[in-house]
């Protein structure tokens, strides 16, 4: 695989964890990035007050977490969140050996795994990228208990943003909506075409025939490719990704991470400082913070139930499950009836034939 694929994976942007403002990924983007996160680095120590000698929490565990939030001190909860917090519901993370995304794509015949989300290697051959997305294609599954904590942080007040790189929509699903959401490699719900000089806008229900028809999206106006606005390797993150933090993060009370490793940049840059992590595996970074480490699942019920909200969460768990299940089945039945009366069209204009 090309040097550039694997250098733009670690250096300039995070992979889409299953769009982007241009076409290219120019220097001057590169530059602007840095120096957001230079500025965040330095606005950390500056404006969130937390000199080496203040107690926030009266101790380093996942108990004082909650005590800290139930104090009432804590009005600004910052999530941000990877694909670890949607393995439960079925969607493969990226680099876990052996489950992982990256670790099951050879039937694409891919030159190295990170190509099916290269801007370059996409105009060139769409057919591997949209073969993935009938896949793991939004709507197939449903948020976790880790995605209806957040919306219970929302519904308290508490929620100021949920950063993600997550591309599933799993998140809208479990209610947060878009001021609620900072949805750094872009989104399923719109689409663009990739010529620069057109750039037309299409809806996530024509991408969705078009994917699961088999047909390559092509652009009615100019006959380019037309590609979800997820942000692939070579493009910028989305302006508002820059924007919002500068506003959200200096008055941020409390930061919770879960589902990614932060690995790699602009994203993990975020947390220059943090209250609490919560994922699989120990950052050696991160250890003078609460570390919580279970599924993302677990560490959100313990905390929930460390808050006395734990009977809420299971609750709304099991009633937005429902009906998810119960718009399911009537979609289905509305689809079975529709082919039921085609067919019957279509069975009396032969019986008049004959």
């Amino acid at each position: 695989c090309p040097a550039e694929v694997s250098k733009r994976a670690e250096e300039e942007a995070d992979t889409p964890d299953l769009g982007g403002q241009s076409d290219d990924s120019s220097d001057e983007g590169e530059a602007s990035g840095d120096t957001e996160m230079d500025f965040l680095r330095s606005l950390f120590s500056r404006t969130l007050g937390l000199s080496p000698g203040e107690k926030v929490l009266d101790e380093l565990t996942l108990d004082g977490v909650a005590r800290y939030i139930l104090s009432g001190k804590c009005k600004n909860i910052i999530c941000m969140v990877g694909a670890g917090i949607s393995t439960s519901a079925g969607i493969p993370d990226f680099r876990s050996p052996g489950t992982g995304l990256y670790a099951n794509l050879q039937k694409y015949n891919l030159p190295c795994p990170e190509a099916i989300f290269q801007i370059d290697y996409f105009k060139k051959h769409p057919e591997p990228f949209f073969a993935l997305a009938r896949e793991l294609y939004p709507g197939q599954f449903k948020p976790t208990v880790c995605h209806y904590f957040m919306r219970m942080l929302k519904d308290k007040g508490l929620l100021t943003r949920s950063y993600s790189q997550n591309i599933d929509t799993l998140e809208r699903v479990a209610g947060l909506e878009g001021e609620d959401l900072i949805e750094a490699h872009g989104t399923f719900h719109t689409s663009h075409c990739v010529s620069f000089l057109c750039r037309k806008e299409y809806s996530m229900d024509w991408m969705k025939n078009k994917i699961f028809s088999e047909d390559i999206p092509k652009c009615d106006s100019c006959g380019s490719l037309v590609k979800p606005d997820i942000v692939f390797f070579g493009e910028n993150l989305p302006a508002r990704f820059f924007t919002s933090m500068k506003m959200d993060f200096p008055r941020c009370d409390l930061l919770i991470i879960m589902g990614t490793s932060l690995q790699v940049q602009p994203f993990a840059s975020l947390v220059s400082c943090i209250y609490l992590i919560k994922n699989t595996e120990k950052n050696s970074n991160l250890a003078k913070h609460v570390a919580h480490l279970s599924t993302c699942d677990d560490g959100c019920m313990a905390l929930a139930e460390l808050l006395g909200w734990k009977e809420e969460l299971e609750q709304m768990v099991k009633r937005e499950h429902a009906l998810i299940d119960s718009r399911d089945v009537k979609k289905k039945d509305k689809e079975a009836n529709q082919n039921s009366k085609s067919t019957g069209a279509e069975a009396g204009k032969t019986d008049k034939t004959e």
